[in-house]
């Protein structure tokens, strides 16, 4: 079994993107993302194979989104 890395959701690689369709367990409470050192996955925007780690900071084809829910925007009573 190889080794497991722990990633907090903000760091931008592969891992913490909603875009990517790779192994790994989120815990969304802790906003920790666990990947195994060598995963890959395919990015669903640009229809690649792309391991775990990659950086996607200086990439210019990436929209890295974060894992988190989106938020809802607040709705205005209507009485």
């Amino acid at each position: 079994m190889g080794e497991k890395l722990i990633l907090p959701a903000e760091v931008k690689v592969c891992a913490t993107c909603s875009y990517w369709d790779g192994e790994r367990q989120v815990d969304e409470e802790m906003k920790l993302v666990v990947v195994a050192d060598e995963c890959k996955g395919q990015c669903l925007v640009q229809e690649t194979d792309k391991p775990a780690l990659h950086d996607v900071r200086r990439e210019c084809d990436c929209i890295w989104e974060d894992l988190g829910p989106d938020e809802l925007p607040p709705t205005a009573d209507k009485a």
